[in-house]
């Protein structure tokens, strides 16, 4: 199942809101819309929104391909601009429109329309290298899983999260794929229910057994022995080992670790912010209170209460059992160890 994909000289988004009564795939070829479908979270998912920004850059270059070079570059400003402003917490937007700014930066002195091929080579590198990557740490991600383990997961990081396969997900694949006869608990993650809608129906289609929670349910499961172990993705994971990720992660890894449950975080190396200290620095996106206040539209709050709606939470490396990467599975002390991974290949 691939939310993003690029076909025919277009972009190919999965509206992931209207998953799971409805499949319905949108085309994009304007970085303003693909912009727009970034913050309406037709697409989401950190790994997901890296490669869609990446491929809008692309769309965003093609536009001006004819214009002449000084106005090209100015334009180009303005194309990562307005990408960069979608979604604050998840470095992966940022890390994938680096990339393309780099290519820009490196071949100034080339023709636009061979800048244009090389965004368009760059973007799809980065789809191609997410997807690898999620292989690459399902595998050692899997290696952690005892057989009949059950899993509790949060949100959705599967393969509606990336390019394809899934981080956390992914680890859960793996393990089922290797015949562990592993189970799911899916907690329901309010207030946009990604568990629900998107988590629960990725692992009922692949056949992996899941039971869907909400919330507050995962406390008492874990009381009853019915949990092994917690895998989630992340957002952005700082040189700590602080991870931000989708609101009520904190929740579960304090729940977690008041059980002894070991807390597992799948997340590729570019979700990995190298140069933030602490989950302190971290930027916590706040959205629209109507996702609060309506479920499906329906309105199940007072008019004019107080809400709040940060999307996201962040779990102190304390709480952090490991950190599965692509390059293989980091264990605490954490800022030792967590910059170690930018010397290997």
């Amino acid at each position: 199942m691939k939310p993003v994909y690029y076909e025919d000289g277009l972009l190919k988004l999965i509206d992931q809101t209207k998953l799971p009564t409805e499949f319905i795939v949108y085309s994009y070829s304007d970085y303003r819309e693909i912009a727009r479908a970034i913050v309406d979270m037709i697409v989401r998912g950190a790994p997901a929104i890296g490669v869609t920004a990446a491929y809008g850059v692309y769309f965003g270059a093609r536009e001006y391909a004819d214009q002449p070079k000084e106005v090209f570059f100015s334009k180009m400003k303005e194309v990562t601009s307005c990408l960069a402003a979608t979604r604050p917490t998840a470095v992966n937007l940022f890390w994938a429109i680096k990339r393309m700014e780099d290519v820009i930066e490196k071949n100034k002195d080339k023709d636009i329309k061979a800048i244009v091929k090389l965004l368009e080579k760059e973007a799809q590198d980065i789809c191609a290298e997410d997807i690898q990557m999620c292989r690459d740490m399902g595998q050692h991600g899997a290696a952690l899983i005892h057989y009949g383990d059950t899993i509790l997961t949060h949100c959705n990081a599967g393969s509606l999260a990336t390019a394809d396969y899934g981080t956390a997900l992914g680890v859960i694949r793996a393990a089922h794929d290797a015949g562990k006869n592993i189970s799911v608990y899916a907690d329901e993650t309010r207030p946009f229910l990604q568990g629900a809608r998107l988590t629960a129906y990725e692992l009922q289609a692949d056949g992996i057994p899941v039971t869907l929670i909400t919330d507050n349910m995962a406390g008492w499961m874990m009381k009853q022995g019915k949990i092994d172990g917690v895998i989630v993705g992340a957002d952005r994971i700082t040189s700590n080992g602080d991870v931000a990720n989708k609101i009520g992660t904190y929740s579960v890894s304090v729940l977690a670790k008041a059980h002894g449950i070991p807390m597992y975080v799948a997340a590729p190396t570019s979700t990995i912010d190298f140069s933030m200290k602490s989950g302190d620095e971290i930027v916590i996106e706040e959205r629209n209170c109507r996702e609060i206040s309506h479920i499906c539209g329906i309105q199940v709050a007072p008019d004019g209460v107080a809400m709040e709606n940060p999307a996201f939470d962040v779990t102190p490396h304390q709480n952090v059992t490991a950190i599965i990467t692509e390059k293989g599975v980091v264990y605490p002390p954490y800022d030792i160890n967590i910059p170690k991974l930018c010397e290997k290949q």
